[in-house]
């Protein structure tokens, strides 16, 4: 049964996130990995309130806004790569999720 790696990447710079995500592909590419993705989603607009003071009646500043990027990629078996991928040092700004899962080939009878 392989092993799944999904990596999920998030960021507020769009183009640094595709950066990490091209520099992943290509090492991919010379190492001959298969990778499925990356999968980009619709981006998320955040809006965080801020309160000019920690008490209650303080008053507060505009709202900060921010978008978030995001981008899923999957390593079907390739632990190896997978575990180089995971222990890299990504850039100040750029989020890396790992989730690993075994999954059952299909046609396997179990």
């Amino acid at each position: 049964m392989p092993f799944v790696t999904t990596l999920t990447l998030t960021s507020g710079n769009r183009y640094r996130l595709d950066d990490v995500v091209s520099d992943i592909k290509e090492s991919a590419e010379r190492k001959g990995v298969e990778l499925k993705g990356p999968h980009p989603k619709p981006p998320s607009d955040l809006r965080v309130p801020q309160s000019k003071t920690l008490g209650p009646s303080g008053g507060s500043f505009d709202a900060w806004n921010y978008t978030v990027y995001e981008r899923t990629i999957d390593i079907v078996g390739y632990e190896e790569f997978a575990r180089n991928v995971t222990e890299r040092s990504f850039p100040a700004g750029v989020h890396v999720e790992v989730d690993v899962e075994q999954r059952q080939q299909v046609g396997s009878g179990s």
